[in-house]
């Protein structure tokens, strides 16, 4: 089935929705997701979204953490721009519905809402925007209430995009061709249920399909995260940025019934302490800030801490702090601990890191735009010059809105383009020639070794041996894969292992060409950071299709 839509928009999160719901008063919209609307990381997000409301709280000193938390490879204007635009982008989602946690018997603060607000490790001042500790939920919910209501919005659930649909549209001044520009012009998308393959054909297409922890054994992240746009954009022509520094997340909830369980980094932000085994204290010796440094500095602790003493997991413990309180201000973590036998009031959680989020992606401007022409990535799927070499927490969410409403007033421009100058018509998805596969333990298997030696080779601390052994792997892998792919039917669990390998591939080139250890990035042939040859992004282009 061919369908056509002004704005097609894959990946329902809160970066896609709220793109969405903005583009609606412009045109049609299609929102492709490959699960239900609310199977996404934002509805994970426990902690909040980091903009400045007190009045002990600046933009300057904001942009300060940011800064310091990228490592040196932030953007400057984008990190302004982002700090600046955050209580908008609050307030917006106030007028939606999100309810945020308030001060009980304030009205006003610093000119807006007198809202509650939380502390994370490497913020200097209070400025998290929180719903309890379930923040990514309520925001989710709002969106999602509005989205289904209205008519100028159709929702594909259980849909997967496979690869977008582009063309090479040649540019000229006067009679002479100066060069060729690549443009997409919409996907084409497997429809789960049924196994049949669509082609939606779009004016504006943006990639919001959220990171890519599931390219590792131990994740945060929902089973949705594959990287889908990271590796589409990828294929069709976008360059990508700064995948070596994937985010471990220094504190998930260790035990063997347990899967993707955060426990947010709110807890040590209200006071909470980490614990080895004997119940010691160890932090202090690794930074100033001691359970508030930030997460790479946190992450990397733990790792070393357990590799030393052998243990499986260290110990989060905020028994110190009022039980109600506790319960009051955590009810999400305190009642999923409960029912893993943890009372978090009365005994430390167990923790160890997990992959949570790339700060990497595809490469865009500062209205959302990648090199491929009609082309957007939002969210995590995208690089802005945000993060640099490490996220501060919760800026991902802060990002997402500022940058849906920036790139939906762009769009909106680009339509009018768009539709001066239409694509071509996509071709029919060819399957002539494949069969339905008899061999689906090739892609299970693959997806079990990439993740297994994604998480030992290209992990938290990384070498250049290990990464070399990585590389020789995921090659062979990607040959295996592109046979397959060719020969078979497509099913959707083939389309995230060819993903998944795509985006692992690139993690390990990231790595190889940064010699040098910054942020999220750490290398032991490399300790130190290098100004003078690696203070930039690092860029990988299209060399072939995969």
């Amino acid at each position: 089935m061919k369908y056509k839509f002004d704005f097609l928009v894959i990946g329902s999160g809160v970066a896609g929705l709220m793109f969405a719901l903005e583009a609606a008063a412009h045109g049609s919209v299609a929102v492709v997701t490959k699960k239900g609307i609310s199977d996404t990381s934002t509805s994970h997000a426990q902690g909040g979204i980091a903009s400045v409301f007190s009045d002990v709280d600046s933009f300057d000193l904001h942009t300060a953490d940011t800064l310091a938390s990228g490592d040196g490879l932030c953007h400057q204007e984008v990190v302004d721009m982002v700090v600046q635009d955050g209580p908008a982008r609050i307030q917006e989602l106030m007028e939606l519905g999100v309810r945020f946690n308030v001060e009980s018997g304030g009205q006003e603060n610093s000119g807006g809402p007198c809202l509650d607000l939380g502390r994370e490790g490497g913020h200097s001042a209070k400025r998290i925007v929180h719903a309890q500790d379930m923040t990514g939920r309520e925001v989710q919910r709002a969106v999602v209430e509005k989205v289904l209501a209205d008519p100028r919005i159709q929702v594909f659930t259980d849909h997967i995009a496979i690869d977008l649909v582009t063309y090479s549209m040649r540019l000229k001044r006067g009679i002479i061709v100066t060069t060729h520009q690549e443009t997409c012009c919409g996907a084409y998308v497997l429809e789960t249920g049924t196994g049949s393959v669509h082609t939606f054909a779009a004016d504006i297409t943006v990639l919001a399909t959220g990171g890519a922890g599931k390219v590792y054994l131990y994740t945060s992240n929902p089973d949705i995260a594959t990287g889908d746009g990271i590796a589409m954009g990828y294929r069709a022509g976008a360059p990508v940025a700064n995948l070596e520094f994937v985010q471990f997340h220094p504190t998930c909830l260790y035990h063997p019934e347990a899967k993707n369980f955060l426990i947010s980094e709110a807890v040590r932000g209200e006071g909470a302490v980490l614990l080895d085994s004997r119940g010691r204290a160890f932090m202090e010796k690794y930074d100033p800030m001691k359970d508030l440094a930030c997460r790479d500095v946190v992450a990397r602790a733990i790792d070393l801490e357990m590799k030393k003493s052998g243990d499986e997991c260290v110990y989060l413990d905020i028994t110190r702090k009022d039980p109600d309180f506790v319960r009051q201000r955590f009810p999400n973590i305190h009642e999923r601990c409960l029912s893993f036998g943890i009372d978090m009031t009365r005994e430390p959680i167990p923790v160890v890191p997990a992959a949570h989020y790339m700060c990497g992606g595809v490469a865009t401007d500062m209205d959302g735009r990648t090199d491929v022409e009609r082309l957007y990535a939002l969210g995590e799927t995208a690089c802005t010059g945000l993060h640099g070499a490490n996220r501060l927490a919760s800026n991902s969410l802060l990002e997402a809105l500022v940058y849906a409403h920036r790139a939906a007033a762009r769009a909106r421009e680009e339509l009018k383009d768009s539709r001066a100058t239409p694509c071509p018509e996509p071709p029919d998805w060819d399957e002539l020639g494949t069969v339905d596969s008899d061999e689906a333990i090739m892609v299970s298997h693959n997806w079990d070794e990439i993740r297994r030696f994604m998480w030992n080779y290209v992990g938290i601390v990384r070498s250049p041996k290990r990464l070399a052994r990585a590389q020789n792997r995921i090659e062979n892998i990607m040959a295996e894969i592109r046979e397959y792919y060719w020969d078979f039917r497509v099913t959707a669990d083939l389309v995230e292992l060819r993903n998944i390998a795509t985006v692992a591939k690139l993690i390990i080139q990231s790595a190889m060409v940064r010699k040098e250890s910054r942020g999220l990035h750490y290398n032991i042939a490399y300790p130190e950071k290098d100004d003078r040859r690696w203070l930039k992004d690092t860029i990988l282009r299209r060399s072939f299709v995969s």
